[in-house]
């Protein structure tokens, strides 16, 4: 993942948000969805994409937001 992304990842029993390379962002949930939420407006704000970890650390979802390529074929 590229440098400023921000991941949604579960650690010592809470789910919680990191900027890729950089920092810890604040907080700590009781849920994956509460940390989502704050991982994806933090994405929005930044433009950049958003990857959201199961349990086991492996990728469920990725989204981006705001600097996808344009001229993509097909």
């Amino acid at each position: 993942m590229p440098t400023g992304d921000i991941e949604t990842y579960h650690a010592d029993g809470k789910w919680k948000n990191r900027v890729e390379a950089l920092e810890e962002l604040p907080g700590e949930y009781d849920t994956k969805e509460q940390a989502v939420g704050v991982g994806r407006e933090e994405a929005r704000e930044r433009q950049v994409e958003h990857l959201i970890s199961n349990l086991d650390g492996t990728i469920a979802e990725r989204n981006t937001y705001g600097n996808d390529p344009r001229n993509i074929p097909g």
